[in-house]
């Protein structure tokens, strides 16, 4: 994370702050460098939000929770039917802006603006899901009724790899429920989240009823800590959501923390070799393996060695590239920072007796030199007590016999190993 004090007047575009329906521009003397990790070009610069900034957003968003909850919900639909319209009309400019910012192929950045418009047009649905119940004659001369009522502010903080996705799976249903929002993007991607507000505000979102604010840890904690939120959203990583959850369940809030994963695929012996190759392959070193459903671990039923050779061939063929070329496949990963981690894990692999299948370390992609590229990687004869794989094992109880396979968590890199031990030992 590169962060500036800067003064001088020739500086890239600063992102700004959404707050009570205006966007502007922050006070902050502390802005962080928002970085193509394929060119390393500084594309802009988000700010780190003062407190007095972020007390104003939630104030905001406190002051037009009173009349939003009382707008219709047929009204509330309206606004994100019109959205989602002006969605479709800038996907491809919502999807530049994602491969800019994040590396992904543009093929990848329209599905991840496309999945996220998908809870938008959810949410255009959303009257159905806002009933209530009501029974009669539950007991003698009593009726019970339930209605569902919104929370009041609410939050988001999202993660880097789905910048546009992920602040569409927040804040579109919960401001249809009736509630406003504060919406705090990564601060590596803050583009799509000012797009989307900008879109939002278009269709017809009353002044404060959505506000984004940037930063990074103080803005997390005063979103945790702040008496006025009563519920949050998170998506990111195992340390980060548990943070987050503790601190703000302590103080009363709702919490929902989507962590990472580590996803396991199991091959049967008689699985079709084409099919179950492409779609390894697509799982393991789609989105250069920067998401939480990526394919980190193959559980080869009977063995890998029939397979190495077929994972090794498709592997091989896939283009590395920058995002925005038309032949790529798989683009950069998201920082320098992450693309030496992932070198150290592979190496600490080899070190401890891991078999490097294929190595894509040093991949060099012409005319993009700088960039943060790793190809596909795949170790064998991984075991459990590896530090590219700790954190995570899995025994698959097969009749009789376990086969444990191991691997590393991570962008581009899989490995298996197929050792054969008895279920009860």
């Amino acid at each position: 994370m590169a962060t500036s004090h800067l003064t001088s007047q020739h500086r890239p575009s600063r992102i700004p702050n959404l707050i009570g329906g205006s966007f502007v521009d922050s006070k902050s003397l502390t802005f962080i460098d928002v970085i193509n990790p394929a060119t390393q070009e500084v594309v802009s610069q988000v700010p780190c939000t003062t407190d007095e900034e972020f007390k104003a957003a939630v104030s905001s968003a406190k002051k037009a929770f009173t009349s939003w909850r009382n707008t219709p919900i047929t009204k509330r639909q309206r606004v994100m039917l019109k959205f989602q319209e002006l969605i479709r009309r800038d996907m491809d400019k919502l999807a530049l802006n994602v491969t800019t910012e994040q590396g992904k192929t543009l093929r990848d950045a329209q599905g991840d603006v496309f999945r996220g418009l998908e809870v938008v047009e959810h949410a255009c649905g959303m009257a159905t899901l806002q009933m209530g119940e009501y029974v009669s004659n539950v007991s003698v001369g009593i009726d019970t009724y339930s209605i569902r009522e919104p929370l009041g502010v609410c939050a988001g903080i999202c993660p880097f790899n789905f910048p546009a996705m992920i602040p569409l799976w927040m804040f579109p249903v919960a401001i249809t429920c009736g509630n406003t929002f504060i919406l705090k993007p990564s601060e590596k991607v803050p583009g799509a989240s000012v797009m989307l507000a900008e879109l939002a505000m278009e269709a017809g979102l009353p002044e404060g009823v959505l506000n984004v604010v940037h930063g990074t840890h103080d803005i997390v904690n005063a979103i945790c800590d702040d008496d006025d939120i009563k519920a949050i959203s998170f998506v990111g990583s195992n340390v980060a959501g548990m943070h987050i959850y503790a601190r703000a369940a302590a103080k009363g809030k709702r919490v929902q923390a989507n962590m990472g994963a580590k996803n396991h695929a199991v091959v049967m012996p008689d699985a079709s070799v084409d099919a179950t190759v492409n779609a390894l392959v697509a799982a393991g070193f789609g989105a250069a393996g920067q998401r939480c459903m990526a394919l980190s671990t193959i559980v080869f039923v009977g063995g890998s060695k029939l397979w190495e050779s077929k994972l090794v061939e498709r592997a091989k063929a896939l283009k590395v590239n920058a995002g925005t070329e038309p032949d790529a496949d798989l683009g950069p990963v998201i920082s320098k920072q992450a693309k030496e981690r992932i070198h150290r894990l592979i190496q600490s692999g080899v070190e401890s007796g891991a078999r490097l299948v294929l190595d894509g370390r040093n991949i060099v992609v012409p005319g993009y030199v700088s960039g943060n590229f790793i190809g596909p990687t795949i170790l064998s004869d991984v075991t459990a007590n590896m530090e590219c794989y700790k954190g995570s094992e899995i025994w698959m109880i097969l009749g009789r016999s376990t086969f444990r396979f191991c691997v590393y968590l991570g962008a581009n890199l899989i490995s298996w190993s197929s050792k054969k031990q008895n279920v009860f030992s």
